[in-house]
């Protein structure tokens, strides 16, 4: 029975570890295609170079839990600080350059284990990795037309030959700042490459690697549905323990207690949960209220998992009913979001989704008295964002929302409407205002301090749109029967 016993755990730990395999191969089979397409796209003449994110401090010798820069993660898989990237697509065969922080057994002690050469080769498919003291020297060599190890004359000679014709470029991840803002590093580094070499014009490769992002990959997709599985199991955890006289606080701690459990970062973004007139702040950043009988619950909330991270939002009543006030609202950003859907189509934009919400919205806001006219900007003091972005390795994914959309592409729409009488204060004072206010004041006075939203996350896929978080209830009958069936609040979680 024993040895019959070990057999069966050898099996299952073979098992795991196949599977386990399997999936780092896909992994690194993905990167390595990715990183061909943004070759493709910078060609020979080119020089492509990223840095991983810097270590951010939270409190003297503490840091922040490590986040890797989006694009070299897109492009290596590695989530591991001191990483810089160089691709050089016109080289005949090592076109790849990885560099890592060497291994060093005190800071493993200390730290956790570092990546070997062989780990990031594994990680990512690229078979030249440099320890990140090689990383300038190598650069320098580059640009001087010289060789560097493996890299010699012949092997970069179409670099080369860009740069004795002056054609060559050296692609960084400038993104736009503004005239005093400090350098960042890759503008510092530009500024000095561009004081010590010639024969190049250093230029911005954020337009390419976000045109490639803005489509998901097979495995992105797949890593994509699993992560919003995640988020919509924990959404739904925090509906369960949503009670009256419970805080903020617990509903966010089952939330983010499921990301934990299922293996996913905790969130993607800091979990937004408010209840009452808190639901009226769009990025409430505390947890403090106890919740009230007759209170709504706004919940955005959602995990990263593979650094792939969705978007989750549900408001629902504390009590278990919407009282007729409340089922007012959400049946607009309701209908505007089932109306939303229907434009999420190939070639609709996510300008175009808004719009359509934006139409929703502003005819129900007339019919309940919020606004006076749907012609103009009136209902910009109730619905005050936009109702789609894109989603992926960032939570407000890369992308310009005016692109055609087409299969691939993941993205929300999250319609909401927050009734503030501050809103209405805060008009300014003319003649024509006024009478706006005195118009509008019984009707925001009877819906004050209701917020609610709606937000769904979304694959376009070759088949049609597929709703990722559809396991959370989301129509009013929906809810309310869900919350009828949640269990009871215990005497300890009442304390």
């Amino acid at each position: 029975m024993r040895l019959r016993l070990r057999h069966i755990a050898a099996v299952a730990l073979a098992a795991l570890l196949l599977a386990a395999a399997a999936q780092a191969s896909e992994l690194s089979d993905d990167l390595a295609a990715r990183r061909a397409r943004v070759m493709e796209r910078f060609g020979p003449d080119a020089m492509l170079i990223l840095w991983s994110a810097p270590v951010q401090r939270y409190s003297l010798d503490i840091n922040y839990e490590y986040r890797q820069d989006s694009n070299l993660y897109y492009l290596t898989g590695i989530t591991q600080n001191d990483t810089m990237l160089v691709l050089m697509p016109g080289n005949a065969s090592h076109r790849e350059v990885l560099f890592i922080k060497d291994k060093d057994p005190v800071q493993e002690h200390w730290r956790g284990r570092m990546l070997s050469p062989e780990d990031a080769t594994v990680r990512t498919g690229i078979g030249t990795v440099l320890t990140t003291s090689q990383f300038e020297p190598f650069v320098a060599a580059m640009l001087s037309r010289s060789a560097s190890g493996s890299i010699d004359e012949r092997e970069a000679a179409a670099f080369f030959d860009a740069l004795s014709a002056g054609r060559a470029r050296v692609a960084l991840p400038l993104e736009p700042r503004n005239l005093n803002d400090p350098l960042t590093p890759p503008l510092e580094f530009a500024r000095q490459i561009r004081e010590r070499f010639v024969g190049f014009q250093t230029t911005d490769a954020t337009p390419i690697l976000t045109d490639l992002r803005m489509v998901k990959t097979a495995y992105e997709r797949k890593v994509l549905v699993k992560s919003l599985e995640i988020s919509s199991q924990a959404q739904v955890a925090g509906m369960r323990t949503a009670h009256p006289g419970a805080y903020e606080y617990e509903v966010k701690a089952a939330i983010e207690a499921v990301h934990r459990a299922r293996g996913a970062a905790s969130w993607s973004y800091p979990s937004i949960v408010g209840s009452g007139p808190n639901a009226t702040i769009l990025h409430y950043p505390d947890g403090e209220r106890q919740m009230q009988a007759g209170d709504l619950l706004l919940v955005d909330a959602a995990c990263n998992y593979g650094y792939m991270s969705g978007d989750i939002t549900r408001t629902y009543p504390i009590s278990g009913t919407f009282s007729p006030l409340q089922k007012d609202l959400y049946a607009v950003a309701l209908q505007a979001q089932e109306e939303g859907m229907k434009v999420a189509r190939p070639g609709a934009s996510l300008q175009d989704i808004h719009k359509k919400t934006v139409e929703v919205i502003k005819a129900g806001l007339l019919k309940l008295g919020l606004i006076t006219d749907v012609n103009g900007d009136q209902y910009r003091m109730w619905y005050t964002h936009g109702a789609s972005h894109y989603i992926g390795i960032d939570v407000h994914d890369v992308g310009d929302r005016s692109r055609p959309l087409q299969p691939g592409m993941a993205f929300v729409i999250e319609p909401g409407i927050y009734i503030r009488q501050s809103a209405l204060d805060a008009l300014p004072r003319t003649e024509e205002n006024n009478v706006l206010v005195e118009t509008l004041q019984p009707a925001v006075r009877k819906y004050a301090d209701i917020g609610v939203r709606v937000e769904d996350s979304f694959l376009l896929e070759e088949s049609g749109l597929l709703r990722l978080s559809a396991s959370v209830p989301r129509t009013v009958a929906e809810i309310e029967s869900f919350l009828k069936k949640r269990p009871a609040r215990t005497s300890a979680a009442a304390r």
